[in-house]
């Protein structure tokens, strides 16, 4: 009886297959691939593809691929490979591969992840394009001292994943087709099902002295250091914004505000690089001389100082420069979103904030 592994395997070639054409070594990765996909029809990911080997096996099952390369040659044997049975295959970055806006069932990568430069980034990417209950599929290993030990890839997923599950792969001579003495294994990894979106809440004072606005610059905090940015940070379990902003005020510059002296500036949705969302809340203040601003945390502060509103300095925090650009335009609602590789600092000519305009009821 002729099956579609069968099938499959007549498209096979002797360069860059990993020894697939081997019977023994295709039938050993098909069984394993019948146990990582999911039983039913599904699409899958296929990052860094090579020729396609794997990618004609899971088709061999019924799956959907679309298979990403980032060499033309690969890509070009791949799609020889693949032709006829419904598969897709681009040029692009295994990283950030070029599907848009397309959710897939699987993303499948075999011996790909310990050559990414930032293997944490890709995998919260590729768990971004993964539907609910979708899961990443990885095969890697450790040679000569290369490679990802499978604990240190494990700690990358578990921030993703409800579970992951390892399957060691060196004691299985079918599937090398040969006896091996390296570390060779699979990790499947089932994302999280999403859950009620959650977000901190945080922030900012709009300290005015005439037009010039308070900047305070951050100092050994760990993220954003040597930076300007407003007085600002989180607000606590009980309090609402205006408390929150005034407890701020009297910890970070020593400057007693009352609710009445705040008037709502801006609301921004924000995501620092590599971060989860959050919603800031700009307020308005004026300065009171007889209550003037000081240092009262020169362990996270190096300096205060007022710059004009009109003439803000670059070395700022992004997103607070987005939010006081956008409070000095009359605006009121925004969202500023950065991608992971995205510096956190502000870049003159770059625009990633986008006005939410308000309802003029």
């Amino acid at each position: 009886m002729t099956t579609d592994w069968d099938l499959a395997a007549a498209t096979f070639d002797e360069e860059a297959d990993h020894g697939l054409l081997d019977p023994v070594v295709r039938a050993a990765w098909a069984r394993r691939m019948e146990n990582w996909l999911p039983a039913e029809p599904s699409d899958v990911l296929d990052l860094g593809c090579g020729t396609g080997s794997l990618a004609l096996l899971a088709t061999g099952r019924g799956h959907r691929l679309t298979a990403v390369d980032s060499s033309p040659r690969m890509v070009e044997r791949a799609r020889a490979k693949l032709a006829g049975r419904g598969a897709e295959v681009l040029l692009g970055d295994a990283a950030r591969p070029p599907v848009g806006a397309r959710r897939f069932d699987v993303v499948l990568a075999r011996h790909v992840v310990w050559l990414l430069p930032d293997p944490a980034a890709a995998l919260r990417h590729w768990a971004g394009l993964l539907r609910p209950g979708g899961r990443i599929v990885l095969v890697e290993g450790v040679w000569n001292g290369d490679g990802l030990p499978p604990g240190d890839l494990t700690a990358l997923l578990a921030p993703l994943t409800d579970r992951v599950h390892h399957e060691p792969l060196s004691a299985d001579r079918d599937l090398w087709g040969k006896d091996v003495d390296d570390e060779r294994y699979a990790l499947v990894a089932r994302v999280r099902r999403p859950r009620r979106h959650t977000e901190v809440v945080d922030v900012h004072l709009i300290l005015r002295r005439g037009s010039d606005v308070l900047l305070a610059r951050r100092s050994g905090t760990g993220y954003a250091d040597g930076l300007l940015h407003a007085p600002s940070g989180h607000v606590e379990d009980g309090e609402d914004v205006r408390a929150a902003v005034i407890r701020e005020a009297a910890e970070e510059i020593g400057v007693a505000l009352a609710p009445e002296d705040l008037r709502a500036a801006l609301v921004m949705q924000h995501r620092g690089p590599g971060g989860a969302p959050r919603t800031g809340w700009f307020f308005e203040a004026a300065y009171d001389p007889a209550d003037p601003p000081y240092n009262r945390e020169p362990d996270k502060c190096s300096e205060l100082d007022w710059y004009p509103l009109d003439a803000l300095p670059d070395d700022m925090v992004a997103f607070c420069r987005a939010g006081l650009d956008g409070y000095r335009a009359g605006e009121r609602f925004m969202v500023h979103w950065h991608e992971d590789a995205d510096p956190i600092g502000y870049e003159p000519g770059r625009r990633r904030a986008v006005v939410l305009p308000a309802s003029e009821r």
